[in-house]
């Protein structure tokens, strides 16, 4: 796969996790190779890797399209993360460092900081890293590639469905687990994971507020803009360096002199 079909692939990923394209938007090859510039070839390939890590369907005859994960598919989805959690925590028991457990705790009170702020954006973001860095401390690669997949689903998840969650409970839910790993009580923790998990899937109700309507183009308008002003920085630093190197040209001592004149001291 080039260079160029991974950083597109990222690019629409961004944009379906950051809910400017929605679940369930078709992805036209034609359309989004005008949008990138880049042959129908490329997008294929992009399109590809997203079916592969879980972000698309692709239908036979009629395209890609991101995926629109049922309440069943939501339910599903936590049960996976359950049991990935549960299976790192049982790594925990032989790799559980003094500077783990001060990565939980520093966690826990950056969470708590949030639910005094009273801001919910923040605490749900805290909410779905302290999972991350569970699974993260567990050191196993293989777990924590297929748990960051999952989350990818989960936050298409939140696209689609509106949660009402009990911040103050979540968090309650998470110190407990931090203080059950503490003490080193591993299965109780991996029961109280499951029944955190639970709740939350259960807390997801369709969404029917209306979403706006954009176009792919709209949808990564923004994207595009970013990575424009990075490749104009790219072609400046190229510009400049070449315009640097031809100014000085070999003496014939073979050192390098400045072709242009000094002003005399």
């Amino acid at each position: 796969m080039s260079g160029k079909s991974k950083d597109i692939a990222i690019v629409l990923t961004k944009a379906i996790l950051d809910h400017r394209i929605m679940p369930g938007a078709k992805l036209g090859e034609r359309e989004l190779s005008e949008i990138f510039n880049v042959s129908r070839i490329v997008i294929r390939q992009a399109l590809v890797r997203l079916l592969e890590e879980g972000v698309v369907t692709i239908e036979r005859n009629r395209g890609a399209f991101v995926i629109k994960p049922s309440l069943q598919d939501a339910q599903d989805v936590y049960d996976a993360a359950s049991i990935l959690e549960q299976g790192a925590i049982a790594q925990l028991s032989h790799r559980l460092s003094s500077s783990a457990r001060a990565s939980l705790r520093q966690h826990l009170e950056q969470q708590r900081q949030a639910l005094r702020d009273r801001n919910n954006a923040v605490s749900d973001i805290l909410g779905q890293q302290f999972h991350m860095l569970l699974v993260k401390l567990s050191q196993n690669r293989v777990i924590i590639d297929i748990y960051e997949q999952l989350s990818r689903k989960i936050l298409l998840i939140r696209a689609l469905y509106r949660a009402e969650f009990d911040y103050e409970h979540l968090l309650e839910d998470h110190e407990r687990l931090v203080d059950l790993i503490e003490q080193r009580k591993f299965k109780q923790t991996q029961d109280l994971l499951h029944d955190h998990n639970r709740i939350v899937s259960n807390s997801y109700v369709l969404d029917e507020r209306e979403q706006p309507a954009r176009s792919l183009a709209e949808a990564l308008a923004p994207y595009l803009a970013d990575q424009h002003q990075k490749d104009a920085k790219v072609a400046w630093m190229a510009d400049h360096k070449e315009s640097r190197s031809s100014r000085a040209v070999p003496s014939k001592s073979g050192s390098t002199t400045s072709t242009t004149q000094g002003r005399g001291s």
